[in-house]
């Protein structure tokens, strides 16, 4: 039993979990997590209830790259929650988002218990295949979420939104460029093999940690 134990996590590929939780993190307290939530607010915030809307997608966006829905709570909804209830959501309303709004990243890859499934049926499901069936779902999740909470917010008179003006939303797409680069790097190579999920994971890892420390730490502290 103990053998078997031993050597049912020996597996290479479970890398990709840590490894992924870890870019997660250095997302979130990179500045990187930050730039998503302000591109995700110069699309969807200038309608009523468009924080709520805010925090879904940028969950969404965040479990592209992590896999990891503690990690998305975490960074996300421990920014946004704080925000949702300085403007007068109410709290349950906040946390009843913020929580199904982070299991997105369990279906959206590189989805952590989609790696866990890969390995266990055996390699009989390609990691790359069960990534690919799970982006529709995920996006349908998202928009559903958003559904539900745009008809409570409405109900409810949640938020009025915000309306950026274009110079301005401008800016901040090209800023969160680079965070969303990461998307594509991460996603692109795994589905089209230049690499495995645990290559993308330490590749993650590694470009998450660039930009925090080169490209937004600093402007973060201020």
């Amino acid at each position: 039993v103990a053998y078997k134990i031993a050597t049912g996590i020996d597996s290479f590929a479970l890398l990709a979990i840590p490894f992924f939780i870890l870019a997660g993190q250095l997302m979130g307290q990179g500045g990187i997590a930050r730039r998503l939530i302000d591109f995700a607010n110069v699309l969807v915030g200038r309608y009523p209830g468009g924080l709520a809307y805010v925090n879904i997608m940028t969950c969404m966006l965040f479990g592209a790259i992590s896999g990891s829905a503690v990690a998305a709570v975490s960074s996300v909804g421990g920014f946004m929650i704080p925000l949702m209830n300085k403007e007068g959501y109410d709290r349950d309303f906040n946390a009843s988002v913020s929580i199904p709004a982070a299991t997105t990243g369990l279906l959206i890859p590189p989805s952590n218990v989609m790696i866990v499934y890969s390995l266990a049926t055996g390699g009989a499901v390609s990691v790359a295949a069960i990534f690919m069936a799970g982006i529709l779902p995920g996006i349908v999740m998202g928009l559903g979420l958003m559904i539900v909470a745009g008809v409570i917010s409405v109900r409810k008179n949640y938020g009025k939104g915000v309306t950026f003006p274009f110079k301005e939303g401008i800016v901040r797409f090209f800023v969160a460029v680079p965070a969303l680069l990461l998307i594509v790097i991460v996603l692109g190579g795994i589905l089209s093999g230049i690499f495995t999920a645990t290559e993308a994971s330490a590749i993650a890892v590694i470009y998450a940690l660039l930009l925090s420390v080169f490209v937004y730490r600093p402007s973060s502290l201020e």
